[in-house]
């Protein structure tokens, strides 16, 4: 695997300027990405009642996290110059505060299985889940030539955004106690901080952000792979590395960009030559063990942040292997037999 971060540590010791000049923001990694693959992977928008991903699979309010998707679309609208259609998306943020409570978490209602975001750990992960994408929009929307056109709808929803993020911090002891055996929500957990954090220019959250990385560099094993439920797992892997790299691009992480190569390098021997994920051995996906407590289904691998992880990860450290992956399983992914889609066409 190319040194890659170690060259980006480099050019940071060199000095702001240098850094700036060498690395490229999310706004400009996103839009290398070709229109079309991008709206497949990030396209999703609202039904008519503001919902996304299991809100709307349900038909009603569930939880904040599902809300996440809206976010997505907001910031493939903004990539892709279709500010039309990221104001479609927006609603699904705007939706999403509307459910917030006075504590700065969010309403939920019971899943199907029974069980439900009310309890204090649920409802501080459920937050995080929806907070770790809304900031990247935010940051992504600053970035990007279209600033202008959200900064008035920003503005009202900083002190929202604010009580939420307090609301997440007063948990910090609930994410580390609930989400230590699964490391990708520790790793999704500290993207919320420090995502928000740099929205809001807020010193604690973005060191509450490397905290948590600091704790997620300690849940790997031996070869450097990202535990799950005490193993390896080919989809959860690449979740980590994925949320893990974005995160980079707007809080500097020198110690994780350094992990990430070796962890990088065994998802690699993941992907046969189909592009198909191999899910021997897992320890979380694609063996029957864990189901979805929204639909029931079995958790397969999530093959749509696999294709970004790896197409993310290839263009920030210029990865050619990485990229070559990432067609194989896009390719291999479109080829499955087709499921629901939660997007709606604008």
């Amino acid at each position: 695997m190319k040194p890659a971060p170690f060259f980006r540590q480099l050019l940071a010791a060199l000095g702001a300027v240098s850094l700036a000049y060498a690395a490229p923001t999310e706004y400009d990694i996103l839009h290398q990405i070709p229109p079309e693959r991008l709206l497949a992977l990030y396209g999703d928008l609202p039904d008519e009642k503001g919902f996304t991903g299991s809100n709307h699979l349900m038909g009603t309010w569930i939880e904040a996290g599902t809300q996440r998707g809206s976010c997505r679309g907001v910031i493939a609208g903004v990539v892709t110059g279709d500010c039309a259609r990221a104001d479609l998306a927006w609603r699904g943020v705007e939706e999403t505060f509307h459910h917030q409570r006075a504590d700065g978490g969010f309403e939920a209602s019971d899943r199907p299985n029974g069980k439900s975001a009310k309890p204090i750990g649920a409802a501080v992960e459920t937050a995080y889940f929806f907070l770790q994408e809304c900031g990247r929009m935010i940051l992504v929307i600053r970035e990007s030539p279209h600033e202008a056109h959200f900064r008035d709808r920003i503005a009202v929803l900083e002190p929202k955004l604010r009580r939420a993020c307090a609301f997440i911090l007063a948990g910090y002891d609930h994410i580390i106690a609930d989400s230590s055996r699964a490391v990708n929500r520790i790793i999704i957990a500290a993207k919320a901080f420090g995502t928000c954090g740099v929205a809001l220019h807020d010193d604690e959250l973005t060191a509450t952000s490397r905290r948590l990385i600091a704790h997620a560099l300690t849940l790997r094993d031996a070869a450097g792979v990202f535990i799950e439920n005490g193993g390896r797992d080919s989809s959860y892997n690449v979740v980590s590395i994925l949320f893990g790299t974005v995160l980079g691009l707007h809080v500097p992480l020198p110690d994780f960009e350094a992990a990430l190569p070796a962890a990088m390098e065994w998802q690699l021997s993941r992907i046969k030559p189909s592009g198909e994920i191999d899910v021997t051995g897992n320890t979380r996906t694609g063996i029957g063990k864990e189901a979805s407590p929204f639909t029931g289904e079995v958790k397969d691998v999530n093959y749509g942040e696999a294709v970004q992880a790896l197409t993310i990860y290839g263009k920030v450290y210029h990865d050619q292997r990485c990229l070559e992956a990432a067609e194989r399983v896009f390719a291999f992914n479109k080829s499955r037999a087709p499921k629901k889609s939660n997007a709606r066409k604008p």
